[in-house]
């Protein structure tokens, strides 16, 4: 969906950037942190989001120069707030795009209503998420700044920072693992240390009243970070902005819950409301496959091989049903399955195992908990790639599965044996496994 990292010149600087395909409109996402266009817009907690945001238009991502796959800056020769607005320019250009909407969070207000104040031409709206105008050291609210700082940079790299700020995103190791793998890529301790004066200094007040172009302020009624009313003081300030308060804590508007925010933007840019399902489940999936089908099909012949899939089959959907599994699909000699319950699945896993022995057959089971994505009677999303993955090292009789789902069942009896550390083909990281031992 996204291009291959390409380079923007912004002066002497490489300024890197990926955007999806062409659409009605270019959106940027204008970001103050520490990003990584290399892996954003793959990043799986923030998926649907961004696959939403496509449907409005090409949406494009950029590394700010000191951060991310962007060239490096020295501690002589920081950016200016300027030249993080050219950035912006310098993208546009290389695109060969005359304008965008700017998708600004939280303290690139500044460097958004640069832009937008400077170059209205090219500027079609502005949408400020979670913005806020004063220097970022105004608002410890008395808290020492510099022990802010010390904590954030002793997050960094964790990903324990966006649990910290969007209380309101599901949570799991899995999770975290992303979030810690983005982090570390966009930019080390020493360079979000040697980058923080750009935001904590930065002061974006008397930039509001100069900004004249369509403006959309959404904000989290909850959000002990960033109070309502500094994004209240934002839209206040610019000429005919519109200003939303949305039920919830997050920081960040494109974790989950996103869907209400979007559908603000949605109706802001296009005039009419988004239709937004809620396609997103948290499900332990369960994959299953006969071991050897191949060559014992070949050994009996169609007529046999068919009616003892058709036995394997009846086993196989009388387990699902007792453990309340829901069948997805099945591939001939194999079921893909999703549960409510981690418990549940794991325990049919050994069901189906043991009935289907009677039958004189041996069955391989892997299983993963994640988010799906709901897609009328099918799921997919990275959780069922990582189940898949999972389900092809099982060996025969194996019941497998994931560090993450092994971590939801402790306490429950359950014990596993350990599998070692594996690469996941198109799942980032390494991942431990484990095979049940008993149920």
């Amino acid at each position: 969906m996204f291009s291959e990292t390409r380079y923007a010149l912004n002066g002497d600087l490489r300024v890197a950037y990926r955007a999806s395909r062409e659409g009605p409109r270019d959106i940027v996402f204008v970001s103050p942190w520490f990003t990584c266009c290399e892996i954003i817009p793959e990043l799986w907690p923030i998926q649907g989001w961004v696959e939403a945001m496509t449907s409005l238009g090409r949406l494009i991502f950029f590394d700010q120069p000191g951060t991310g796959v962007s060239d490096p800056v020295t501690p002589g020769a920081l950016p200016s707030l300027e030249q993080w607005a050219d950035s912006i320019t310098a993208v546009l250009d290389d695109l060969g795009s005359r304008e965008a909407v700017l998708v600004a969070i939280d303290g690139a207000t500044a460097t958004a209503a640069l832009f937008a104040a400077t170059h209205p031409s090219r500027t079609t709206a502005l949408v400020v998420l979670e913005g806020y105008a004063e220097p970022l050291a105004e608002l410890t609210d008395g808290r020492d700044a510099q022990e802010a700082l010390a904590a954030f940079v002793a997050m960094w790299g964790t990903g324990e920072f966006q649990h910290v700020s969007n209380p309101d995103m599901p949570w799991n190791e899995e999770i975290r693992a992303a979030c810690a793998r983005s982090e570390r890529l966009a930019a080390s301790p020493g360079t979000v240390t040697l980058m923080q004066p750009l935001i904590t200094e930065v002061d974006a007040g008397a930039l509001l009243p100069t900004i004249r172009v369509p403006t959309l302020v959404v904000h989290h009624s909850d959000d002990p970070f960033t109070v309502p009313a500094r994004g209240k003081y934002v839209a206040d300030h610019i000429s005919g902005a519109k200003y939303v308060e949305l039920p919830g804590r997050n920081v960040n508007h494109f974790v989950e819950p996103w869907r209400e925010s979007f559908q603000e933007i949605h109706e802001f840019l296009t005039g009419h409301q988004a239709e937004v399902a809620e396609d997103r489940v948290l499900a332990t999936v369960l994959f299953t496959d006969i071991v050897d089908s191949t060559r014992r099909a070949a050994e009996m012949g169609d007529r046999e091989w068919h009616a003892l899939l058709d036995a394997h089959d009846a086993v196989v959907r009388s387990q699902l049903a007792r453990f309340r599994g829901r069948e997805v699909n099945t591939s001939g000699d194999g079921f893909l399955a999703m549960f409510d319950g981690p418990q549940r699945a794991i325990r049919c896993a050994m069901a189906i195992r043991d009935a289907v022995q009677a039958l004189g057959i041996e069955v391989r089971t892997g299983l993963h908990t994640g988010e799906c994505e709901v897609r009328g009677d099918d799921i997919g999303g990275i959780a069922v790639h990582i189940g898949a993955r999972v389900s092809a090292l099982a060996g025969p009789n194996d019941v497998l599965v994931s560090s993450t789902l092994r971590d939801l069942v402790i306490g429950s009896g359950i014990e596993f044996e350990e599998r070692g550390a594996h690469a996941l083909k198109g799942v980032p990281g390494e991942w431990k496994l484990f095979a049940v031992a008993t149920a």
